[in-house]
């Protein structure tokens, strides 16, 4: 063991003041019967996410240049201030089961070849259609052995270790299912168990607000990052399957303007463009049952492309570079907790 400590908690976050001091708790008490610690790796919230989470015992490390903010950033940084030999990856607007560090503790000691185990994940939200479309095809709700554990899960340090990082400091999102991949290429494989795992809160906003915000935090860039750091990889060929069909809505963009150029004065680009969104359609409507659920994932497809050729093209920093970081909070003072969660 590292010390005394068995497992970190990170929980990233940025401007979670709704729901950061449910998840500090329950983070808490998943941890009462273990040795443990929980890391807030803050992100630069504007709002009272650092005010709240200075109530806790709990190490607050804040990211020291905000501009460089993005999913992938907050775990890693919490990871280099971590000392447990378990690390559990957990978002600021989710609540742990208290039982599941636990259980997941067992299921690693039973097994040596599992780098990470995660519960199941209970999606509160429905609000929007990319939540509800997750809700829907429940990926994170099925036990089994995965390629990733989106969502968060608890892994042996000793497997992150062997591929580098936790996380990749670039990635504007995707960063769990390329931690997944990385870790599979190493052998090592990931189960989802069939005990609750964290509730899930999420966004709230409507389908195309939620886009926009999106588009503005670089979130969208996420597959077009990950594809560009898996050039020469041995999981290149799974990146694609997973985002075929954005690779496929940008390649319709492609061809219209290769069309465009080629035959400037005819409507044969535009005819076979409109064919295959046609195509496109249909299928998602049969999908969805839901002409209008299928118009607006061709839109939100669209976009999503072109910001994943965006994403391809940013450039890159050494995912291995230390996060410039400074420590708010280093735990011995903070307020401890009375019994309940009860605050003095």
């Amino acid at each position: 063991m590292s010390g005394t400590v068995l497992v970190s908690v990170i929980i990233k976050a940025l401007n979670e003041e709704r729901h950061i001091r449910a998840c500090i708790e329950s983070a808490l008490a998943a941890l009462a019967n273990l040795p443990g610690e929980v890391i807030l790796a803050d992100s630069g919230s504007i709002d009272a996410t650092v005010a709240i989470a200075s109530e806790y015992p709990i190490r607050i490390i804040q990211l020291s240049n905000p501009t460089l903010r993005r999913c992938g950033i907050g775990p890693q940084l919490g990871y280099q201030a971590a000392r447990g030999d378990y690390i559990y990856v957990l978002d600021g607007d989710m609540e742990l089961d208290p039982l599941v560090l636990e259980r997941g503790l067992l299921a690693l000691c039973a097994d040596p070849d599992l780098a990470g185990v995660a519960g199941l994940v209970e999606e509160m939200s429905a609000e929007n259609l990319q939540f509800r479309g997750r809700k829907e095809r429940g990926a994170e709700a099925r036990p089994g052995l995965c390629r990733w554990l989106d969502m968060g899960g608890l892994y042996r340090r000793e497997a992150i270790d062997g591929v580098g990082y936790l996380s990749n400091r670039n990635f504007h999102s995707c960063e769990e299912q390329e931690l997944g991949l990385r870790l599979s290429a190493n052998g090592w494989r990931m189960r989802r168990l069939s005990w609750p795992g964290v509730r899930h809160y999420g966004h709230t906003e409507p389908t195309f607000a939620l886009q926009r915000k999106r588009m503005r935090s670089g979130y969208l860039c996420g597959p077009g990052e990950m594809l560009r750091a898996s050039l020469g990889k041995p999981w290149f060929g799974e990146v694609i399957r997973v985002h075929r069909h954005l690779l496929v809505t940008l390649a319709l963009w492609l061809v219209l303007v290769a069309g465009i150029l080629v035959f400037p004065f005819t409507a044969v680009p535009l005819l076979g463009w409109g064919i295959a969104l046609a195509i496109m359609f249909v299928n998602r409507a049969l999908r969805y049952r839901s002409l209008g659920d299928a118009a607006a994932v061709l839109l939100l497809w669209h976009v999503d492309s072109l910001w994943m050729l965006r994403g391809f093209l940013r450039r890159a920093v050494d995912p291995l570079k230390p996060i410039p970081a400074r420590t708010l909070s280093s735990g011995a003072d903070s307020r401890p907790l009375r019994a309940s969660g009860e605050r003095s």
